[in-house]
């Protein structure tokens, strides 16, 4: 029986982890990925964590995991599939909750879902059968097997525009597809995108197919103003068009927006009593690493009052 069990290691959950061993609460991670780090694992580089100016993505998810590890956390691997509430508790008793995954069975007084989010995707012909082979949703991940070829990027936001500049670095050719005429990236990241003379941005458009042989060799792009389609040749397609809630396993369980984020205000307490919701999984304004790290500090400080009777 732990004091608590945190469902996620991303920033969120080894933040959790990090300040529940500070606490001294009996705790466990639960992670379904092989590496520790959450979404920032796929980001080149990470501007604006106070501190750490520029660092790479994979090194600030590993010192996450490092300063978890060093305060004694500990991890367990698995896919959470359900969380049951065992028993109810009552005023003088803690609840039970059952984790379950695909291995194992665990028990906690609390939980904290820092689950994340996954990739969004296009939903047009070839994606899935080429995912892989020319398809992909991390760019620092698979940017390299494109050196000195055409890349398409696929979005508008902060990411697609962070991927193309990171492939225009290794790629003779970056195409970035938007559906607007305007991109939605802040300023200073347009600004950079548009100073280099490898990355040409198609407008008011989107990928309606990609096609290939083996691999990917080229998209379909529609202009959507004048429904015009041309084939762009390229070696890859890279699909930055937003993220969904990782929190299907927690439906029917704790209430939840239209859009599958957890609700659940600063206290990252959601509508069930001894569970807590932190990270990308929780609806709110601003998903940042820094965002994230303060939820699993707000969630384990919402755990010590609940488990000493204080909410």
């Amino acid at each position: 029986m732990y004091d608590t069990i945190i469902v996620g290691s991303g920033p969120a959950g080894l933040s959790a982890a990090i300040y529940a061993k500070r606490a001294g609460l009996s705790m466990l991670v639960i992670e379904k990925n092989p590496v520790s780090g959450g979404q920032v694992l796929n980001t080149y580089e990470v501007d604006n964590y106070p501190g750490l100016p520029g660092i790479n993505g994979f090194d600030l998810g590993m010192k996450f995991r490092e300063h978890a590890d060093a305060q004694g956390a500990e991890f367990a691997d698995g896919a959470v599939t359900a969380v049951k509430i065992k028993d109810p508790g009552s005023d003088s008793k803690a609840p039970v909750f059952e984790i379950e995954t695909s291995a194992a069975k665990y028990e906690s007084k609390t939980v904290i879902i820092a689950s994340g989010a996954l990739h969004s995707k296009l939903g047009v012909a070839g994606e899935e059968e080429f995912s892989g082979r020319g398809v992909s949703y991390c760019a620092t991940c698979d940017g390299a097997f494109f050196r000195g070829k055409t890349a398409i990027v696929v979005g508008g936001g902060d990411v697609a525009v962070e991927d193309a500049i990171f492939l225009a670095r290794g790629c003779s050719k970056v195409y970035l597809v938007h559906r607007r005429h305007e991109l939605r990236a802040t300023r200073i990241l347009q600004d950079e995108l548009m100073s280099l003379p490898n990355v040409e941005i198609i407008w008011d458009s989107i990928v309606t197919e990609i096609v290939g042989d083996n691999a990917v060799t080229g998209a379909r792009i529609q202009n959507v103003q004048t429904k015009e389609t041309t084939l762009v040749d390229t070696a890859a397609v890279f699909i930055a068009v937003g993220i969904n809630p990782d929190t299907q396993q927690f439906e029917g369980l704790v209430d939840m927006d239209d859009k599958g984020y957890i609700t659940a205000p600063e206290s990252c307490a959601t509508s069930v009593p001894g569970i807590f919701a932190a990270g990308d999984a929780r609806g709110k304004r601003l998903r940042q690493i820094v965002t994230a790290v303060a939820d699993g500090a707000n969630a384990v400080t919402s755990v010590q009052d609940f488990l000493v009777g204080k909410s």
